[in-house]
């Protein structure tokens, strides 16, 4: 194929109607109602430690080399957001990390709530209560995240509609559970304390959803009981 035909393909690709460039929205989504939750070049709606957090290649970039963490830090949303769907890239560079949602801030950048968990060879497409003494709550893992999962970027969609909660990792359903123990709270993103890490964020879009009503379930019987 000639070069300059090469061009014109892909820059007719990159202006078709679905396609939209990293950290924008395509017609479709604005006309479903998403927005953005980070610009690609500020952290502009967030806040954290600025040692640990910044933005790198069109991406929010947490490391902790250098910078030695006695308790788990995150880069937490200055909104809190009750029932939506939530589309984030992720790029584990290594250790672990997750997708904070409903969840509560903490002194000192800590957090407390459901995570989507992303972890060095384990737990991707698992649902864990960070700092709720409920440990793994659902795995998503075993014999589905641990399918899709590739090295480099992956992407999260969780969904969140009164009690129900729904992880999707790489297009597959990891989790899919009733549960009550939150209703509303902050988006964080997070970097683990142990061996020096690194995570990348981008494409972090959000379409709120009406409300559902909630179904009687247990919100405080841990699942799987694994806490890290």
């Amino acid at each position: 194929m000639k070069a300059g035909l090469l061009v014109l393909l892909v820059a007719s690709a990159c202006f078709a109607p679905g396609f939209a460039a990293d950290n924008t929205l395509t017609p479709a989504e604005r006309q479903e109602g998403y927005e953005l939750l980070f610009d690609g070049k500020t952290l502009d709606g967030w806040q954290g430690d600025p040692r640990l957090w910044s933005v790198a290649d069109s991406a929010i970039v947490g490391s902790t080399f250098g910078q030695p963490l006695k308790d788990n830090s995150f880069l937490i949303s200055r909104q809190a957001f009750s029932d939506f769907v939530l589309q984030v890239d992720v790029h584990l560079e290594n250790h672990n990390s997750g997708i904070q949602f409903r969840s509560e801030a903490l002194p000192d950048f800590v957090v407390r709530g459901y995570q989507a968990d992303a972890a060095q060879g384990n737990w991707w497409g698992s649902l864990y209560g960070e700092k709720t003494g409920r440990g793994v709550i659902a795995n998503g893992w075993a014999g589905k995240g641990e399918t899709v999962v590739r090295p480099g970027w992956n992407h999260y969609e969780i969904l969140c509609q009164g009690s129900l909660i729904r992880l999707t990792l790489n297009g597959l359903v990891t989790v899919e559970i009733e549960d009550t123990m939150a209703a509303e709270g902050i988006i964080a993103l997070q970097l683990h304390q142990g061996p020096s890490m690194k995570a990348a964020f981008r494409n972090i879009k959000i379409k709120k959803l009406p409300p559902r009503p909630a179904k009687p379930v247990a919100a405080s019987i841990p699942r799987e009981g694994v806490v890290r």
